[in-house]
């Protein structure tokens, strides 16, 4: 089936059978669309070409050939194009790269069927969405979203388009198989009843003052900037990128992100509700109370006072219960350093990318994992690399490891924690729902306001 028919074939399925392919359905139960040959590549669109692409990049081009690639900043495009140009001649391609400022552009042809998003978060989900509803298949870098509406907007058109869809949150795949392994320890009973688990996820720093700069040639700022409010460009040279209100810096200001609560709990939120069970269709978080938060700037009725430095939080300690009765802290700083602690009614353990320690992991030695119990977190497949993962599902039908249904559940355990230590208020959330129930009010936080001509336009 060639790739253009198969996204007609999708496309036809989904209107007809409403909302298909949701993440509970097994692979089984979902059809499977292959290529014509083993030999024939998805053509690839690349979106955003800056510093984290440099990664994503070249491990999609092992499964794709690229055609084009986009960013707002001509200096990465270029760098973009020259990198892909180079691999692409030492397999003997030797295609001209198109480059484009604008992404509809890449949207727009017909030719290229996958596309890498790799932006700032606040441009990641109408570049996906808008990706989808043109027949892509999306493989978006974390966090996938802004806010917690926009994550019930891309469900909804990902059911209804039925594209396949990767969010980059490689921690379940190729940095190293401990949190795979953490997670089945935890299935095979090893510490009993799962009671408590700590993030630790670091935190953001306080800037000091950055000073009105000219916006960088080469940048178009406001295109930059998208559905945020338009605001004076900013940058302070030293250290290894100098501080910015643009780039890789974009993580430390609300108005693109999420601090450390979206930027590091992509990852480690992610693997605790996966570990215990709370990132499926009606389930997550129940509450959420901030124990303690510190702001770099000054905050009236949730919004930073000053706009000159980073604004998100630099300390923090998120209390955040489940319905199952499992306490979660989402911290930014513990005596156990970066990574996930698990207590339960028979043990304890601690897992990180750099390591795995307590009496649990000492007790594999013994009494290692039934063969297959890492595979069966995977989803009953051996573990392979995230960007594999999502070709082979591209292949197969099946639902990539990394989905966007349990992403948008950590994402929202995230987002609720933000708005709850920037108004300093407890939040108790119906995860059937999606509703904040003890104050309506509150709900309005779900979404920001987007700036004109920039608006994600899906009803939910």
């Amino acid at each position: 089936m060639s790739q253009q028919n198969r996204r007609d074939f999708l496309k036809t399925t989904a209107a007809a059978g409403g909302a298909t392919m949701p993440y509970w359905f097994t692979s089984v139960q979902r059809p499977t669309f292959g290529y014509a040959s083993a030999n024939e590549r998805p053509v690839l669109g690349c979106i955003g070409t800056g510093s984290r692409w440099n990664s994503v990049g070249p491990a999609a081009l092992n499964f794709s050939d690229c055609a084009a690639v986009c960013d707002v900043d001509a200096n990465h495009a270029g760098a973009g194009r020259d990198k892909v140009t180079g691999i692409q001649k030492k397999k003997g391609d030797e295609r001209k790269i198109d480059v484009y400022e604008d992404y509809h552009k890449i949207l727009d042809r017909k030719d290229i069927d996958v596309v890498t998003i790799v932006t700032p978060d606040h441009w990641h989900s109408k570049i996906a969405i808008e990706a989808m509803q043109a027949g892509k298949d999306v493989y978006c870098e974390k966090p996938l979203t802004l806010t917690v509406h926009e994550g019930k907007q891309i469900i909804k058109v990902l059911e209804e388009t039925g594209r396949t869809f990767q969010v980059g949150t490689q921690q379940r795949t190729e940095m190293g198989q401990r949190f795979l392994q953490a997670i089945a320890i935890i299935r095979d009973g090893r510490i009993g009843t799962v009671k408590k688990v700590t993030c630790n996820i670091g935190a953001s720093s306080d800037s000091g003052t950055i000073p009105v700069a000219d916006v960088p040639e080469g940048l178009n700022w406001e295109k930059w900037l998208g559905q945020a409010p338009l605001t004076e460009y900013r940058m302070k040279q030293g250290g290894r990128r100098g501080k910015t209100r643009g780039h890789y810096e974009f993580r430390w200001w609300y108005e693109y992100s999420g601090g450390k609560m979206t930027d590091w709990g992509a990852h480690h939120v992610d693997i605790a509700q996966w570990a215990i069970q709370q990132n499926g269709k009606g389930q997550g978080v129940v509450s959420v109370e901030p124990i303690m938060q510190e702001h770099p700037v000054p905050y009236k009725d949730g919004y930073p006072t000053m706009d000159d430095r980073y604004n998100a939080a630099t300390k923090f300690d998120v209390k955040c219960m489940f319905a199952n009765g499992v306490e979660m802290h989402i911290v930014s700083h513990s005596s156990d350093g970066n990574g996930i602690l698990f207590e339960g009614t028979e043990g304890r353990f601690h897992v990180s990318r750099g390591r795995t320690k307590g009496g649990p992991i000492e007790g594999l030695r013994k009494n290692p994992l039934p063969d297959g119990a890492i595979d069966a977190v995977y989803g009953g497949r051996k573990p392979t690399s995230h960007m594999q993962n999502f070709m082979d599902c591209i292949k197969s039908g099946d639902t990539p490891i990394s989905d966007v249904w349990s992403h948008h559940r950590a994402m929202t355990t995230c987002h609720l924690a933000n708005v709850s230590i920037r108004l300093d208020k407890p939040l108790e959330w119906d995860p059937k729902t999606e509703m904040i129930t003890n104050d309506r009010a509150l709900n309005s936080w779900q979404s920001r306001e987007q700036r004109k001509g920039y608006e994600i336009n899906v009803k939910i």
